[in-house]
């Protein structure tokens, strides 16, 4: 990638990085209950690596 990227791209490539977050910790008990433990990167609704998935922009 260049190294100055146009402005709207930029927009496009940090829209894209949100996504990839775990989701909030809070989710965990309140979908599966308070006993069960599960990593909160599960219920994420996209999950994407710089690796393994390319974006389209």
């Amino acid at each position: 990638m260049s190294r100055y990227k146009h402005p709207s791209k930029k927009q496009k490539l940090a829209k894209k990085s949100e996504r990839t977050k775990w989701a909030p910790f809070w989710t965990v008990p309140k979908i599966y209950g308070k006993g069960r433990r599960v990593h909160p990167g599960r219920h994420t609704s996209v999950k994407r690596s710089w690796r393994r998935t390319k974006t389209k922009v």
